[in-house]
């Protein structure tokens, strides 16, 4: 597949502006899903993450393409290869977002880079997110989206190695409500998390997808919990997917002036690694 890869640089510095107010009701929706007992009420502090549940792309049905996602264009550059995960990304906590408040978030296309990987042609974008709320600087985000060939495309690998266990571990089940209220909680169409025939039939996978960002915000609360407060830097990279088809695990070790963070399934490979410091 020829990529013009010069048009696609075209859209490097693009940007796009959403706003939402964070509401009490979204906070309770959030807990839920994670199982969390974070406060509700206006004027508190909102747990960290929640933004990535704030401003997500609206479009109308008639505009998504097969896979769910909106169609090709607009903000994002239209990368002609058909599978787009969140490869990674890395968030500078300034200041928490308080409930009640608007969230501002302006984005920005940083760069648009062509590799080619074993399975053929990557396209990397990545975009930087300056989030505020109430007026006030709160977070920045770099999001890192991969574009490549189908699955089926990709020769066989070797196996990589198990992961380690943590000194911290918590098992996750991944169930499919899990994902669906994941994906109803950010707005998320991508057809890979809720619907088992196109995930299977169409993109060539064993079973439901788990979320990127939905493990990287486990991995945060992980690290929230271990160290008693929410880290001022997290940075993270998928490796592997994880599906609905088993379990798996968030694990943790220190280093000296960071929590070293990761989720498996049982006897699986590094699915996410992760890195909070404080």
């Amino acid at each position: 597949m020829d990529l013009d890869i010069d048009h696609l640089r075209g859209w490097i510095g693009r940007e796009e502006v959403q706003t939402e107010p964070l509401t009490g009701a979204l906070v309770a929706r959030f807990n839920a899903t994670f199982d969390r007992s974070d406060p509700c009420e206006d004027g508190a502090d909102a747990p960290p993450m929640i933004h990535l549940c704030l401003g997500q792309p609206n479009s109308p049905a008639a505009e998504l393409g097969p896979d769910g996602h909106p169609a090709r264009g607009g903000f994002l550059p239209p990368v002609p290869l058909p599978r787009r995960m969140w490869a990674g990304g890395a968030f500078e906590f300034h200041a928490p977002l308080r409930i009640g408040e608007t969230v501002r978030r302006r984005s920005v296309i940083e760069d648009v880079v062509l590799k080619e990987g074993r399975s053929g042609p990557l396209c990397f974008v990545t975009v930087i997110h300056h989030v505020e709320s109430g007026g006030r600087r709160a977070l920045t985000e770099r999001q890192d989206i991969v574009y490549r060939m189908a699955q089926a495309t990709a020769p066989a690998s070797p196996s990589p190695p198990p992961a380690p266990e943590g000194r911290s571990r918590l098992s996750v089940a991944a169930t499919p409500t899990l994902l669906f209220r994941y994906s109803a909680l950010t707005f998320n169409g991508h057809r890979i998390h809720y619907d088992r025939s196109y995930a299977r039939d169409e993109e060539g996978y064993p079973g439901l997808v788990v979320h990127g960002p939905m493990q990287a915000t486990m991995l945060l609360q992980m690290a929230q919990d271990i160290r008693g407060a929410p880290p001022a830097r997290f940075d993270f990279r998928s490796l592997s997917p994880l599906f609905d088809t088993h379990d798996f695990t968030l694990n943790a070790d220190e280093e000296a002036d960071a929590l070293r963070l990761w989720t498996a399934r049982d006897a699986g490979p590094v699915a996410m690694e992760a890195r909070a410091r404080w």
